[in-house]
């Protein structure tokens, strides 16, 4: 599970093998041996006996800002796995594995942007018409996105403008079938102008930090990236990884409207947009936890969402070295 530390002021120790968290109005123990993950999301008090706690256990200890961006974390220093995997993601960028690998990615994205509009469609027969266009143009987008042969460094661009084409198409479709209080034109971050892109970035922040852990337990390095290029400090490999599990949010996010769970006071506003309260982070974090934890077929087998993550890179890893 992942503990949150959702309320301002909250005080998080060590007590005996249990993580003690302490909040104005209550105070409650949780178990090491329950916790992956620790997301602190607003003003807290941390000790340094639970940190040396949590990175005895394996457990990682990530920070966001109000905007649901990761801006640091807490974690051992330890390679997840030989340094063999990093020279050959290294070396893989600038050969056919490389651009295999990267149009593999924006292949599976778009299949998983295509499966959710099905999905809508099917559940909102009168919303049908405005929702099987774009599944058509993106489909149309998928076979072209397939058909690119060449080098990495010759299709990077053509790659990423089918990925953007595809997901605008995309996002068109659900703000069409969105109800009117809360229908947007297109996406927007930092801050969103609406309340679905705020839902939306924030729980992108939540899975950006499972795919980056997910990244380094697996051996591979988050700074070298395939069609995210180097820059200084830039995770790239994890912005890379993240698109193959970006819809695991939308789906999140569009069932919380679907469900009426969404209102006006998840929101405060800030200069030029939005941005979730403690009460829309405690909505949206609890879903995004559920759907984490719910069990999704995944090579044949049932397996958590969570699990599929580290799994995924487990498997991009091996045919590194292969």
């Amino acid at each position: 599970m992942q503990l949150v530390i959702n309320t301002r002021g909250s005080y998080l120790k060590k007590e005996k093998n249990c993580f003690l968290v302490k909040t104005d109005e209550k105070s409650f123990e949780v178990s090491a041996d329950k916790v992956d993950s620790i997301l602190i999301t607003t003003a807290a008090t941390i000790t340094t006996d639970a940190i040396e706690f949590a990175v005895e256990n394996n457990i990682d200890i990530i920070f966001l800002n109000h905007f649901g961006d990761p801006y640091g974390r807490v974690w051992h220093s330890k390679l997840g796995s030989t340094t063999l995997i990093r020279r050959r993601q290294i070396e893989a960028e600038s050969t056919d594995t490389g651009f295999l690998l990267a149009r593999g990615w924006i292949a599976k994205k778009i299949e998983n942007q295509i499966d959710l509009l099905k999905d809508l469609k099917k559940n909102r027969p009168d919303q049908k018409d405005q929702i099987e266009l774009p599944i058509a143009k993106i489909e149309e987008l998928r076979e072209t996105l397939l058909a690119m042969k060449g080098s990495l460094d010759f299709r990077r661009g053509s790659i990423m403008g089918v990925e953007g084409m595809a997901s605008q198409h995309y996002f068109d479709a659900i703000a069409g079938i969105m109800p009117e209080p809360w229908k947007f034109k297109g996406r927007s971050r930092d801050p969103a102008r609406d309340g679905f892109n705020c839902l939306l970035n924030y729980g992108y922040g939540v899975l950006y930090s499972q795919v980056e852990r997910a990244c380094i337990i697996a051996g591979l390095d988050p700074y070298v990236g395939f069609l995210h290029t180097d820059n200084y400090n830039k995770r790239s490999f994890v912005f890379d990884l993240i698109e193959l599990f970006r819809t695991h949010i939308d789906r999140t996010v569009v069932n919380l409207f679907s469900k009426k769970q969404v209102s006006t006071t998840l929101f405060d506003p800030v200069p030029g947009g939005l941005y979730l309260n403690k009460e829309g982070k405690a909505v949206l974090i609890t879903a995004v936890n559920e759907m984490f934890d719910r069990e999704i077929e995944y090579r044949g087998r049932n397996v958590k969402v969570r699990n599929t993550i580290q799994m995924e890179f487990h498997s991009i890893a091996n045919n590194l070295i292969r």
